[in-house]
């Protein structure tokens, strides 16, 4: 290849991209270069493709054309771009057609796009053309829409880095149109194609293929000009909405509200953002946010999570990075001393959105709280909480009598320190709430006890009043602080406990046999449930039925990698189940995940924030249950896709294949009646023997079919039975011709266990195949290897290229340019079928020295049947 020098300006890339064959790329690219020409532009033709239409061949009169390279391959004189030709010619603009196209062999690259490459390496302007179904990362796309997956693509970085994308788009109605007038392909193709591929319906997907692609990107190169030009005020383009999610009750609203704006003007787009705080808590809880995000999924949009402690500024940095036209709140839930305390978010962000209009939207939750904080003694045992009121309670007492015995130290600032180190003592053990009744009470025995006059609540120096009120108030701050600290410690265990839990299930759920009743034991296990069932309804009145289960082993019992025969406390679950064995058992706790899906959780009651990963995980779980309905119906779906595209196939092949060798009969019978004894005797046997040929090519035809449709249909059912290989492989060769086919198989060959007739006629169409494409001589040989037998029929004919072998087993399928009437296309897929039903293989290998071996290998044992 020829790379880029430091003094030779880099090629400039213009694409015209098309949805289909024939809407006019290469009209407009050879238009445009008349025009060029007309301005005095150096332009030449280095490849161009007119298909034979009169129209395009036209616009080439007047442009000077590069002659093609011609290559010589399997007998056919093939033409190609002369890259080496363009770049000895040098020309300000070289126009090359179909860029996905593959290479004759002998060039430079084995890809079109590569020789492209080249020439924009050297300096050379080039303006080329691709349809989008030949874009790698849209292959599989275009193949679900119209059923045929596109062996030449092209890489979409190739294509994304053009100069210039130009959409040539035409109505699906009259790119018909112009397909029925004859302007696209020959008269003789055109009924075909508009019933195949040129359907409405798949014109109308490309088209919109088509057109999201290049919208996209217009976005792009829109997005690179802001950035080049240090734009960082959005220009609204289109409709970008995004939706700043909280995960409160209210988000659901605000998503909805935000989907229809979006709908409300061409491509627009809806982004959810949730911002999560720096400190590493949640702000919500998971199972809100997952369902969220689905409801965001459903709608169209997509989802984005942003860690940062400015929440507000978080929101208008993603909303200018996506050059967003507007912005979508709720209003608050925060109380009046709240707001009154600080702006809140809703309104840093209308103050600092600038040119971004905000909607703020109102719902039935505003005014109140963020979320209902849970108990703080919900995090803390009974034990832990009645210690925390003895000392609160007990403690400032029991302390004033030891102080109040010292009667030689500083008693007053003695007590204040020790009352302060006790408070927050208390709030270590308990909380917040003891911590203050400790603090009171030290700050009245204090007063009474130890600040003159001692015995008396009032006080006669000031100072002694400031440190006492002094030690209530650090009491409570330290108190306060102490407290949300361990809360904020507890609540942080508990999120990377959860976020444990849902990894596990999350991994659980990736593989094996049961991924929805791996996520639920995983569930189980973690919360130390008894029985996690998993139940779904069809309709709100319909009843629910359970899709998946776990359950705890019974004591004793062994689990999964449980030694057999090993002791009862040998199995790795049985433990566990014994201590659930002897739990109380609270009753079934329903947890309403979906409409559709529920959890029933069994054993202990799960306290709330339990309740919520079990919804987190019921939400994977409806994943995983969703994904595998899509898969089969996929399967469903594909199956049905190729029985048409097989029934499709059959009635072409019936339409021609068999109608050639029933017109040559009819023609040969009807001379003979018609003209009786006045044909002459020569003549007379010439139509007898060529009504014979035709009657036995038309009895193979219609064998091939009934065989295929009995594969398809799965009823083929082997007889298996010893037999020799020296006695079927002659009959398989009774319809070749004499002289043909070597054969080479040795009489002491172990007997194999086959369906003689599969075998013989599987045989029969692969050395048929070899004679009539590979041409004689056909070397058919066999011999043992270890506990298979193995037999290649050998020929030494063009071959078949290694990226074709695999469509040569595939039904109604002719290689290369074999002409129709040569057969259906079926006889290497019937061979295969009934090998593999006998428990074989049927394979393709090159012969060395050139040509095709098909390998049959035969298990003595018939496959173990």
């Amino acid at each position: 290849m020829i790379g880029p020098v430091d003094d030779v300006r880099r090629g400039r890339l213009r694409v015209y991209l098309g949805a289909a064959p024939g809407v006019g790329k290469t009209y407009a690219m050879l238009d445009e270069a008349r025009r060029r020409v007309e301005r005095g532009t150096d332009v030449v033709v280095a490849l161009v493709e007119t298909h034979g239409r009169a129209g395009t061949a036209a616009l080439l009169d007047g442009l000077e054309v590069v002659p093609r390279r011609t290559v010589e391959h399997r007998g056919t004189t093939l033409t190609d771009l002369d890259v080496d030709a363009v770049l000895a010619r040098h020309p300000e603009i070289a126009l090359v057609d179909e860029l996905a196209h593959t290479n004759a062999p002998g060039g430079r690259h084995a890809k079109r796009w590569e020789d492209v490459e080249d020439l924009l390496a050297a300096g050379i302007d080039v303006v080329t053309t691709v349809n989008v179904q030949h874009l790698e990362s849209l292959n599989d796309v275009a193949r679900a829409i119209t059923g045929v997956r596109q062996q030449e693509t092209v890489p979409d970085a190739v294509v994304r880095r053009a100069d210039q994308i130009e959409l040539v788009d035409m109505s699906p109605e009259a790119l018909r149109r112009r397909l029925a007038h004859g302007n696209v392909y020959a008269a003789e193709t055109v009924d075909a194609a508009l019933t195949q591929y040129f359907r409405v319906g798949n014109l109308t997907a490309l088209r919109e293929l088509a057109l999201l692609w290049t919208a996209d990107r217009v976005d792009d190169a829109l997005e690179a000009y802001r950035t080049a030009h240090g734009i960082s005020d959005p220009w609204p383009a289109r409709e970008r909405v995004v939706v700043a999610v909280t995960g409160g009750p209210e988000t659901e609203t605000l998503l909805r509200r935000g989907a229809r704006i979006a709908a409300q003007s061409a491509g627009g787009q809806l982004l959810a953002v949730h911002v999560l705080r720096g400190d590493g808590l949640r702000g919500a809880p998971p199972d809100a946010l997952a369902r969220q995000r689905l409801l965001v999924e459903q709608l169209g949009g997509t989802w984005h999570t942003v860690v940062a402690d400015d929440v507000a500024g978080a929101v208008l940095e993603v909303a200018r990075g996506v050059n967003a036209s507007r912005i979508v709140l709720g209003v608050t839930r925060r109380s009046r001393l709240a707001q009154a305390l600080s702006p809140g978010v809703g309104t840093e962000v209308i103050r600092d959105a600038g040119d971004i209009d905000v909607l703020v939207v109102t719902h039935p939750h505003a005014g109140g709280r963020r979320f209902r904080r849970p108990p703080r003694r919900g995090t803390l045992t009974a034990r832990r909480r009645l210690l925390g009121w003895g000392l609160a309670l007990a403690g400032p007492p029991a302390l004033a009598l030891v102080l109040d015995a010292a009667t030689t130290w500083d008693t007053l600032s003695i007590a204040l320190m020790l009352f302060l180190a006790l408070t927050v003592g208390v709030a270590l053990v308990a909380g917040l709430v003891p911590a203050l009744v400790a603090a009171a009470l030290g700050g009245a025995l204090s007063n009474v006890l130890f600040a003159p006059p001692v015995g008396t609540w009032s006080i006669t120096e000031p100072r002694n009043a400031l440190a006492i009120v002094v030690l209530v108030a650090v009491a409570i701050g330290v108190s306060a602080v102490v407290d949300l600290a361990a809360r904020r410690t507890a609540e942080a265990a508990r999120a990377r406990a959860e976020a444990d839990t849902l990894a596990a299930t999350a991994a659980a759920s990736l593989g094996g046999e049961d991924p929805a009743g791996a996520a639920l034991e995983a569930l189980r296990e973690a919360l130390r449930l008894r029985h996690v069932v998993a139940q779904r309804r069809a309709a709100p009145a319909a009843p629910w039925v359970d899709v998946a289960t776990a359950h705890a082993p019974a004591a004793g019992a062994a689990t999964p990698g449980a030694t057999p025969g090993a002791a009862p406390d040998a199995a790795p679950g049985a433990a566990l189940g014994a201590v659930l064995d002897d739990a109380p058992d609270d009753g079934p706790t329903e947890v309403p995940v979906t409409d559709a899906l529920r959890l029933v959780l069994t054993g202990r009651t799960p306290p709330p924030h339990e309740v919520r990963l079990a919804r987190a995980v019921g939400l994977q779980v409806e994943a995983v249950l969703e994904r595998d309905a899509l898969r089969v119906e996929a399967g469903t779906a594909r199956a049905e896709r190729e029985r048409g595209a097989m029934r499709t196939a059959l009635l072409a092949a019936v339409s021609h294949d068999l109608r050639t060798p029933l017109a040559a009969i009819k023609a040969s019978v009807s001379a003979l009646r018609s003209l009786g004894d006045a044909i002459p005797a020569d003549e007379r046997t010439a139509l007898l023997g060529d009504a014979e040929h035709n009657a036995d090519r038309l009895q193979h035809l219609v064998d091939d079919l009934l065989d295929m449709s009995r594969l398809d249909a799965g009823v083929v059912v082997p007889r298996r039975a010893p037999v020799a290989l020296d006695e079927v492989v002659p009959a398989a060769l009774a319809g070749v011709p004499e002289g043909a086919v070597d054969v080479d198989v040795p009489e002491d060959l172990p007997l194999v266990t086959v369906d003689a007739a599969l075998l013989e006629r599987a045989l029969a169409n692969v050395v048929e195949n070899a004679v009539r494409y590979g041409g004689p001589p056909v070397r058919v040989s066999a011999g043992q290897v270890d506990d298979v037998v193995v037999v290649r029929v050998v020929d030494h004919g063009p071959g078949v290229p290694d990226d074709r072998k695999a469509a040569m087993f595939t039904a109604f399928q002719r290689l290369d340019d074999a002409p129709r009437g040569h057969g259906l296309g079926l006889g290497l897929a019937v061979a295969r079928g009934f090998v593999e039903a006998d428990g074989g293989t049927l394979d393709a290998e090159d012969t060395p020295g050139g040509g095709l071996t098909m390998v049959l290998t035969i298990p003595l044992d018939g496959g173990g049947a």
